[in-house]
């Protein structure tokens, strides 16, 4: 588990294509001297499994699954990626509860100066957009954010300068694609409902006092 708040900006510093997907090796000193093997460490939003460490160094592996969910297949050398490790028992939740499965892959679609701040727009698919919600949490390349709007399957976010300059944000354009992980409590609370299967209709209106 993690909470998206990033530790250190790596470099992809190699990817090799394998028959069971892709093979990666992150630059990121301060996380490589403290990971182990087989620890868990969020790269832009997606958990992976350390393999193999070097100097400065970690490596994982990304299987045919991950890169078909996720951006971990347009990754490339010298690529900016976001590092947050595991979450320890203990330790201050500062933004919101992380798994690092990404959900879907979301698009850039505006980036706005908006006085000290800078708002982003991300467009995300019709079935993931029904867990985001105005003033909730949303993790973005495994940045914890706060929605300020939501507009069909179109929310924004407002970033700070600190978050900024201290994540691959400050890279970001509109086109660019993104790893969305939305809010697991929204997931679990629509399920809980019945809303997968069934959908809001008058008759579940009515049934639930509306």
């Amino acid at each position: 588990m993690f909470t998206g708040l990033i530790e250190e900006v790596g470099e992809i510093e190699s990817v090799r294509a394998t028959a069971t997907g892709r093979d990666v090796t992150v630059r990121a000193p301060g996380i490589a001297a403290a990971a182990q093997i087989g620890d868990s460490i969020a790269v832009s939003g997606t958990c992976l499994t350390v393999v193999t460490l070097g100097s400065g160094t970690f490596a994982c592996h990304a299987g045919a699954e991950t890169v078909s969910r996720t951006t971990a297949g347009d990754w490339e050398r010298g690529q900016r990626v976001n590092l947050e490790q595991a979450l320890q028992a203990g330790a201050r939740l500062g933004g919101h509860v992380v798994q690092g499965h990404v959900d879907c892959v979301g698009v850039c679609t505006g980036r706005t100066p908006v006085g000290e701040t800078t708002e982003f727009s991300f467009d995300l698919p019709d079935d993931q957009a029904l867990y985001v919600a105005e003033k909730g949490s949303v993790a973005v390349d495994g940045v914890s954010l706060t929605v300020t709007r939501i507009t069909g399957s179109t929310f924004s976010v407002a970033i700070i300068p600190h978050t900024l300059a201290h994540t691959t944000l400050a890279d970001m354009a509109p086109g660019a694609r993104v790893n969305i992980e939305v809010d697991i409590l929204a997931k679990y609370v629509r399920r809980a409902m019945g809303l997968e299967s069934q959908g809001i209709t008058e008759e579940f209106l009515r049934q639930h006092g509306f």
